[in-house]
């Protein structure tokens, strides 16, 4: 009978092993097609500023980006000066939180010629001063007479934001010495916000539209006679200028998205209710296949 030595053996069992691993991975078969997919599209990166809106906005395009076209995405929350360089620099593939012309129009200014501008993704958005209808005042030239009511605060959000900037010359424009704008986040705002409504106080805060705030509580804009909030807003898309020659797809995909403001409550106030903006964003995909596909290149 022909011996075999022990290395001979062992190889032997080696390469059975390795061929019943191959088995059991489907390393003779097919691979998972939503694997094969994310693997051969790649990754894009989204920057953006962590409002309500936008965070409902950019997972919602992440969502689509994921489970429709197979690209793996990572976001990127920055603020809003930091959105608009790391875009100019490539650090960032698209943004989809440009609020123009003037909530981020001194951001775009500076980086116009490094960035394209894909055009609006909503329009009828809106800044400026917003309190509980309640409140008996309907402008903002009357504030000063009832300071004391607002206890000399406007609740703001992050320093820096255009509505922050805007709210600032609002109170130079207007006079409104007795006011103080408070730095807040988004989330902050809305707090002190319900708290005020519960007690039936009055509260002034930085606002904007969209946002679930007005689905939820009976609110109204001061008029701003003097425009320094400027007028109706949109929101648009900017991408690197390279990414229609390096993933025209995205591209593609990011110049037909388009929704409108009630689209983008929808998913807020599902976040506000609890969801996560990954599980929001993927609810509202799933009841919404119609527009979706109109989306996709």
């Amino acid at each position: 009978m022909k011996r075999f030595s022990k290395a001979s053996v062992l190889l032997a069992m080696l390469v059975i092993l390795s061929l019943a691993l191959a088995g059991c991975t489907g390393g003779g078969g097919e691979q998972d097609p939503a694997a094969q997919q994310a693997q051969d599209a790649g990754t894009v990166v989204l920057g953006y500023v962590e409002w309500d809106s936008e965070i409902a906005s950019t997972h919602v395009v992440k969502e689509v980006l994921e489970s429709k076209m197979g690209y793996e995405v990572e976001t990127v929350p920055v603020d809003a000066a930091l959105m608009y360089t790391g875009l100019s620099r490539g650090d960032f593939d698209a943004i989809v939180s440009s609020w123009l012309p003037v909530t981020h129009g001194e951001y775009l200014d500076r980086v116009k010629d490094d960035v394209e501008n894909l055009g609006a993704n909503l329009d009828g958005a809106k800044i400026g001063l917003v309190v509980p209808a309640y409140v008996e005042i309907d402008s903002i030239e009357e504030m000063n007479e009832i300071a004391d009511r607002f206890n000399g605060q406007i609740i703001g959000i992050e320093p820096g934001a255009g509505v922050m900037n805007a709210t600032e010359a609002a109170i130079e424009e207007y006079g409104l010495d007795n006011f103080t704008l408070m730095d807040s986040s988004s989330a902050a705002m809305a707090a002190s916000l319900q708290r005020a409504i519960n007690d039936n106080q009055y509260i002034a805060v930085t606002g904007w539209t969209p946002h679930w705030k007005f689905a939820k509580f009976d609110l109204k804009y001061l008029d701003d006679p003097k425009g320094v909030y400027g007028g109706e807003e949109h929101i648009a898309t900017l991408v690197t200028l390279d990414l229609k020659e390096t993933k025209p797809e995205v591209y593609n995909f990011l110049n037909n998205f388009y929704w409108e403001p009630s689209d983008m409550e929808d998913v807020m106030v599902l976040i506000y209710e609890g969801m996560s903006p990954e599980e929001a964003a993927k609810q509202w995909v799933e009841e919404n296949s119609d527009k979706v596909e109109a989306w996709l290149p």
